[in-house]
């Protein structure tokens, strides 16, 4: 889990479209999950990543894995939970496998074109 100084060091690193809060709650959030699965692609997409969010929007957060089963997707919802309780920020997931991304109908949806397009990768 990365501590407090390299998740400032590596927020610097981020695209300066992300606020500072974002940046920390993401991070957080990588830092967590890392500990429970290797991830293949992590980005903000959504109000937070043009960065045209109001106070009340969600943090949404693509999540791309090598497997993923019904267990592991309730820990990464239940992950999110936690960390967005903790900031009081609603984080919303988008995951998916690279199987789904390459081969199934995720990877002709217009969401992950979106994300693809617009999403920033942490």
């Amino acid at each position: 889990m990365l501590g407090k100084q390299q998740i400032q060091q590596s927020m610097a690193e981020i695209t300066p479209s992300i606020a500072p809060a974002d940046q920390e709650i993401v991070l957080t959030f990588r830092s967590r999950l890392e500990t429970m699965i290797p991830i293949l692609d992590l980005r903000v997409f959504g109000s937070r990543a043009r960065g045209d969010a109001s106070e009340d929007s969600d943090l949404d957060l693509f999540i791309q894995v090598e497997m993923l089963d019904r267990p592991l997707r309730d820990s990464i919802h239940d992950l999110a939970w936690e960390v967005g309780f903790e900031y009081d920020r609603v984080i919303s997931t988008f995951v998916v496998t690279a199987t789904q991304v390459q081969e199934g109908a995720v990877g002709a949806s217009p969401l992950l074109a979106k994300v693809l397009a617009e999403g920033i990768k942490i």
